[in-house]
């Protein structure tokens, strides 16, 4: 796990947009793994705006998210589905087939679940996971005790996801208890994860995400053993971390991001 401190949300996301947009750059077929949320919306913002004046190309990508509440049909303003294309796909050229979701409406919904995995493995797998972490450490919606092997499945959400999210609704009693969502170990077989937190409210939990001990209790900290992840925060959201001088050690000195810091200092 490689941890990357920017000074502000600005310059965090534009860092994590960047990354996506050169794996994009050099595969247009890209699988690209998606998360919904308040940190994801700057994140679109900006890939709308490369879109429209650098030209970034996603008519070849495929895309997979996260999760998606159950019982929410898709034109739900509430719906992952109607998030995702309000805040990107009705902006770019991506081909609507190539976008997927789970399901919430099935009827069967462990069957939609096994239908989700067996498209992802059908596409090869997940080239670049885009991640952020909820107020209870979640990845996903892979609440406390989600297993580590754990695969696409239905997830009850916890007192904490469901006053996190609620505001979001314009009815907020309307907010489902229920969601589909990747497993951990689906998201851990992506070969590249890349997660951006940012703010102060999110401080606590990234620190016990990022340096703490791996537990089924912080889904998030499966990430440590993943072998190609990167983690994006602003120093609001790194404020608890213990080691962020080294963080801002690899980013200044490591070969690896001179291409990201010549292109932030023009």
């Amino acid at each position: 796990m490689q941890v990357v401190i920017r000074n502000t949300k600005k310059e965090a996301t534009n860092l994590a947009a960047a990354i996506i947009a050169r794996e994009l750059r050099a595969r247009p077929n890209l699988v690209l793994g998606l998360a919904t949320g308040r940190t994801m919306e700057g994140l679109y913002a900006r890939f709308v705006e490369m879109h429209e004046k650098e030209w970034l190309d996603f008519s070849l990508a495929v895309t997979f998210n996260l999760d998606e509440y159950i019982g929410l049909p898709p034109e739900h303003k509430g719906s992952y589905r109607y998030y995702m294309n309000k805040h990107l796909f009705n902006h770019v050229n991506i081909d609507m087939r190539n976008t997927h979701l789970p399901n919430g409406m099935a009827r069967d919904i462990a069957s939609e679940c096994r239908h989700y995995e067996e498209q992802i493995r059908d596409y090869g797998g997940i080239d670049l996971q885009l991640l952020s972490i909820g107020a209870s450490g979640h990845i996903g919606f892979n609440e406390p005790l989600s297993a580590m092997r754990s695969r696409t499945r239905e997830k009850a959400l916890t007192p904490q996801t469901i006053q996190q999210n609620s505001p979001l609704f314009e009815r907020p009693g309307e907010m489902p208890r229920r969601a589909i969502t990747m497993g951990v170990g689906t998201i851990l077989e992506a070969e590249r994860c890349l997660m951006l937190v940012t703010g102060e409210t999110k401080a606590e939990v990234l620190a016990k995400a990022v340096e703490g001990p791996v537990t089924s209790m912080i889904s998030a900290t499966a990430l440590q053993l993943h072998e190609h992840c990167t983690v994006i925060v602003d120093e609001e959201a790194a404020s608890k971390l213990e080691n962020q001088e080294y963080y801002h050690w690899i980013f200044e000195n490591e070969p690896e991001w001179e291409e990201f810091r010549a292109n932030m200092s023009m």
